[in-house]
């Protein structure tokens, strides 16, 4: 299978690898960015590509022992030469650190990883329409992450492949056609390695109750989830399926799985994620109002 998926007249895959003369400048320097910083590096870019701006000392330092990165606590002049930005700030801190990049970068393409902030409200901000969205999850910081992307009708094809360049690194990547889909990957994989960590942790204190040691209960919840996330992506049959070839009537599967449908946790944990994604609706409509 491919590490991109696409919808609907997708780019063409980027070619592996990345030998580029071009700089990229990070507008924060928290865990996504070391990811793809981190990825960026293993491709074989230099750290002399790659600028951050991160105003947060403890960061910096992380930033300089982990790559040997010198980041600059302010954005100014020296992002004039970044040909793009990534944009992994907070989304309520995007348009206060937009005003003091957008005189240095009008020239430079624009990758935002910040939830919530549509693609509009970043243009207006920036003072250009060369913006790419995208949607990262945590696992991107072992390159094992699912990304999505959305680009603007009118969007250069070359500055699609080149976002897909940078990002790939970071694990798998998927271009959605719509923007407001991106509401709903906030929700399933944006969202997703929390609701993942939540059923471990759930699996792990039920294992201690039932007498198991928390490293022995440890070990067991992750190496299920690992082998049946294996299992289910090997296989052509859906995750129904594969329950259903797991669960003999009357036997101890069966016993759990329908205390699971009494408690309504499949329709409740639906509910959960339908709750995600209206907030990533609601957090778009508020940020959308913040004066530049």
């Amino acid at each position: 299978m491919s590490k991109t998926a696409n919808q609907t007249r997708p780019p063409e895959p980027a070619p592996t690898g990345i030998n580029s003369p071009q700089t990229v400048a990070f507008i924060g320097g928290g865990n996504m960015a070391s990811a793809i910083i981190g990825g960026l590096l293993r491709e074989g870019w230099s750290a002399h590509q790659l600028l951050v701006v991160e105003p947060h000392e403890p960061a910096r330092a992380q930033l300089k022992a982990h790559f040997g990165l010198v980041a600059q606590g302010a954005a100014g002049a020296q992002l004039q030469v970044a040909d793009m930005v990534v944009w992994a700030v907070k989304p309520q801190s995007f348009a206060q650190a937009a005003a003091a990049v957008q005189p240095w970068t009008k020239d430079a393409l624009h990758l935002s990883v910040a939830a919530g902030i549509r693609v509009a409200s970043i243009a207006q901000w920036l003072g250009t329409n060369r913006v790419i969205r995208t949607m990262p999850n945590t696992p991107a910081l072992i390159g094992r992450g699912m990304t999505a992307l959305f680009a603007p009708d009118g969007l250069l094809n070359a500055d699609r492949l080149w976002a897909q360049q940078v990002l790939q690194a970071s694990g798998e990547l998927l271009w959605v056609t719509e923007e407001a889909q991106l509401d709903a990957v906030t929700a399933l994989s944006g969202s997703g390695p929390a609701y993942v960590f939540f059923f471990l942790e759930a699996m792990t204190k039920a294992g201690e109750q039932m007498g198991l040691s928390a490293e022995q209960s440890k070990q067991l919840a992750l190496a299920t989830f690992d082998g049946a996330t294996a299992l289910a992506m090997a296989s052509d049959e859906s995750p129904a399926v594969l329950r259903e070839r797991v669960t003999s009537k009357g036997g101890t599967t069966f016993a759990a799985l329908q205390h699971l449908q009494e408690c309504s946790v499949q329709a409740h944990f639906i509910d959960a994620m339908l709750r995600a994604r209206d907030r990533a609706s609601e957090m778009a409509a508020q940020f959308a109002q913040e004066p530049r």
